[in-house]
């Protein structure tokens, strides 16, 4: 037979009299509660389908938007030339290069391919490269612009006092060049930058060689 404090023991405790308290199943409830209600608002604001979300609504990282240049965003104008135009985007000439700028299509053509060191005259190779592009130019029906570029290496002969003579001329010769070929001289011009628009650093060689090139740049004419 079990003593008095034995059984005192083993008997249940009445609730609400020194047993334990179970008001934390309430709070538990209420954040369960919240939970919940959060999950479906998440619900809620998932795109329809619940698949993941369009190219169009996912952002874009910094290097996924379109670059556009300080001048453009500064006018709200877009390039005037979306692309190549047909009969440049398929040119393929050995030392021509074809690049689409905000003015135009520019044809670039190293000037060793062109002339010897520090002369002006068109070689037999250079003329063979420039007559490879009269096709073109006859069928494209805006203005050219031929640009003489050098590197920043200074020249002094008695022709070409400085590198402005030397670009000039190079351009020049293209020019009539060009002309002799058939193409308006009236819708031509020549002009000579020397080097004050180097496209690569004239610290190494192999930029100073980058350098000294000759530009046809092609613009369309107003409204085309």
């Amino acid at each position: 037979m079990l003593d008095r404090d034995t059984r005192r023991t083993l008997e249940p405790t009445p609730a609400g009299d020194g047993g334990e308290d179970e008001s934390w199943l309430t709070s538990y409830l209420d954040v369960l509660t919240l939970l919940i209600t959060l999950f479906v608002l998440l619900l809620a604001l998932t795109p329809s389908g619940g698949g993941e979300a369009s190219d169009s609504e996912r952002p874009r990282p910094p290097s996924a938007v379109p670059s556009m240049s300080l001048a453009t965003m500064a006018t709200g104008i877009m390039p005037r030339h979306d692309g190549l135009q047909p009969q440049f985007s398929g040119l393929s000439v050995p030392g021509v290069s074809v690049d689409q700028g905000r003015e135009g299509v520019t044809l670039r053509i190293d000037d060793s391919l062109l002339f010897s060191s520090g002369q002006a005259q068109l070689t037999a190779q250079g003329r063979g490269v420039i007559d490879s592009l009269v096709s073109v130019l006859e069928e494209f029906d805006g203005q050219i612009s031929i640009e003489g570029h050098t590197d920043n290496i200074p020249i002094s002969t008695a022709r070409f006092p400085s590198n402005w003579e030397l670009s000039a001329a190079r351009a020049i010769a293209v020019l009539r060049h060009l002309e002799s070929k058939g193409l308006k001289v009236s819708r031509m011009r020549a002009v000579g930058y020397a080097d004050t628009q180097p496209m690569e650093s004239n610290d190494t060689p192999q930029g100073r060689a980058a350098n000294r090139r000759v530009e046809l740049l092609l613009r369309q004419p107003a409204g085309g």
